[in-house]
């Protein structure tokens, strides 16, 4: 049974939210974006627990 949460279908061109873990910049992109251009930090996808 589907759900709100489900997603079907192709996703390479869906963007996502990263954040990064340093300096709290955020940078919208569709895969991780790496290295932070401001400090240097690593990016986390917004969507995803920091759990």
């Amino acid at each position: 049974m589907p759900h709100d949460q489900d997603i079907e279908g192709d996703t390479s061109e869906i963007s996502s939210a990263y954040e990064c873990m340093q300096c709290g910049k955020i940078v919208t992109a569709r895969t991780n974006p790496g290295e932070c251009e401001e400090c240097g930090g690593d990016f986390q996808n917004r969507a995803k627990s920091v759990e």
